[in-house]
């Protein structure tokens, strides 16, 4: 999928012939992912380099950005594009869009109003622009965007097609795909020329209403317009549109077509081969791209080895899962807990615990403890097997670790009300507290519906508490008509 702006200049100077004194000894995006793409072996190692006060050239700077967003770890490359900053690399305007979008994803949507409002007259131009629009479209702001594409129009901008695309794109997310063929006129009207990633959202937006002849329609227009030549993004996204509609003899075809076009062997279309072989159930296809996947990169990545096991994994080749993953294992010094899990999680779905258990030990041993993942497969396990108390200290292990990116861990809404169910059914009031205390480390505001449960088994139990009107009133909690019964129940003053 090409991206909504455009890349860093990758105009390379030598690295070999620096100095180490004042430079890196390696390209600056090999020693951040020295140890894997870990959030936290990551971020250790953007703050290694910093720290050190090295220099590095800003190609390298530029491709360790884009490879850190490419791997959704988006505030180390916020951090680094800073730093470097406010050590004199100058930014150039396409620099300043890819921090926009940086900003909004790390900071939020108000920082990135604020930073491009702070930007020179200078550098707001379609790119600055089309970045901000592309960041109301991730947060699924349509009135914003919509009004800044009519702004674009008249500052008489020379419109391309990525502001339509990201349009596109919310409009698909939103649940309205019937507003997407009048942006297509749109831009036909504007002489605007569509890219791949237009007639990609285009056969999305065709094949949510199930109109499988239309997107088909879409690629013979494609054909006939000869302008924008399909790449394997192209079938790629017709396989899985197959796939979906459980066209699998289309979709194999489609996959076939998307094989001829990888003739640069990109790693990220062979990954969609595999995962899209799998999921018309062709193993044999699966294990051949492999293969060739593996002489193509014979230094295969983990992010390969963890889209392989997961495939095999969901096609039950449970014994293949396992030679991948010791085949993985062998050659990779650094251990990867993504991996891991997907073993992990095959292991508790087969009731095999003591593999499960063995497995997070020998990872552990190695070097890769437990994330929030391992806990919340764990987690699964023991509330589907009725031991509740297990399940809890899962909870509270996943909670106290947080997800990788920094941000807080806290189990589905779903899984809260199973919780909180079991405690009301078994009138158990203290487990109710300890798990509602566990829930506050992560969330702010728990919200009605868990204090209206917690209030259910207190008057399942027929237990009273002197300080539950004044909790309700802290937490701020706005109870309904039952609720605001049974505090009146239980309350004594």
């Amino acid at each position: 999928m090409t991206s909504f702006i455009q890349k860093f200049s990758l105009k390379t100077k030598n690295i070999g012939k620096r100095s180490t004194k004042k430079y890196l000894e390696n390209a600056l995006y090999k020693d951040l992912f020295k140890e894997g793409s870990e959030e936290n072996h990551v971020r250790k190692n953007v703050n290694q380099f910093l720290k050190s006060h090295k220099s590095a050239y800003k190609w390298e700077v530029g491709k360790s950005i884009k490879v850190l967003r490419q791997r959704n770890l988006y505030a180390p490359a916020l951090k680094l594009s800073e730093t470097m900053e406010k050590r004199g690399m100058n930014k150039t305007i396409s620099d300043q869009a890819i921090h926009l979008d940086l900003v909004a994803k790390s900071k939020g949507i108000g920082a990135a109003e604020s930073y491009f409002l702070n930007l020179p007259e200078t550098s707001k131009n379609l790119l600055t622009y089309s970045a901000l629009l592309n960041c109301y479209c991730k947060e699924l702001m349509t009135e914003k965007a919509e009004a800044l594409l009519e702004k674009l129009k008249e500052l008489k901008l020379d419109l391309s097609s990525m502001p339509y695309n990201s349009l596109m794109t919310l409009y698909t997310k939103t649940g309205h795909p019937e507003k997407i063929p009048a942006i297509i006129q749109e831009m036909k009207a504007y002489d605007v020329m569509p890219d791949s990633y237009t007639y990609n959202v285009w056969m999305r937006a065709l094949s949510s209403v199930n109109d499988i002849s239309g997107v088909e329609r879409v690629i013979d227009e494609m054909k006939r317009d000869g302008r924008v030549a399909e790449d394997w993004t192209t079938y790629s996204n017709l396989a899985s549109i197959y796939a979906d509609a459980g066209l699998n003899d289309k979709a194999v075809k489609a996959l076939k077509e998307l094989e001829k076009k990888n003739v640069c062997r990109n790693l990220t279309a062979y990954q969609f081969l595999i995962t899209l072989y799998g999921r018309v159930g062709n193993l044999l296809e699966v294990y051949r791209v492999w293969r060739s996947l593996r002489l193509a990169f014979p230094k295969t990545a983990n992010i390969s080895y963890l889209n392989m096991i997961q495939v095999l994994v969901n096609l039950n080749d449970l014994p293949g899962a396992e030679k991948c993953f010791k085949e993985w294992e062998s050659g990779h010094p650094t251990y990867d807990i993504r991996i891991a899990n997907v073993l992990i999680g095959a292991y508790t779905k087969q009731g095999s615990l003591e593999k499960a258990e063995q497995l997070k030990e020998r990872a552990r041993r190695s070097g890769a403890k437990p994330n929030a993942k391992t806990w919340e497969i764990f987690m699964d396990y023991y509330l589907l097997n009725g031991d509740i108390k297990s399940a809890i200290d899962c909870v509270d292990k996943a909670v106290s670790i947080g997800r990788g990116d920094g941000g807080r861990w806290l189990p589905s809404s779903a899984f809260v009300t199973k919780f909180m169910s079991h405690f009301e059914q078994n009138k158990d009031v203290d487990g109710a507290e300890h798990f509602v205390e566990i829930l506050k480390k992560s969330k702010d505001e728990l919200g009605v519906g868990i204090f209206e449960s917690l209030l259910r088994t207190y008057k399942a139990s027929e237990k009273t508490s002197p300080i539950m009107r004044r909790r309700i009133k802290m937490e701020n909690i706005e109870l309904t008509d039952e609720g605001k019964r049974l505090l009146d129940a239980i309350s004594v003053e």
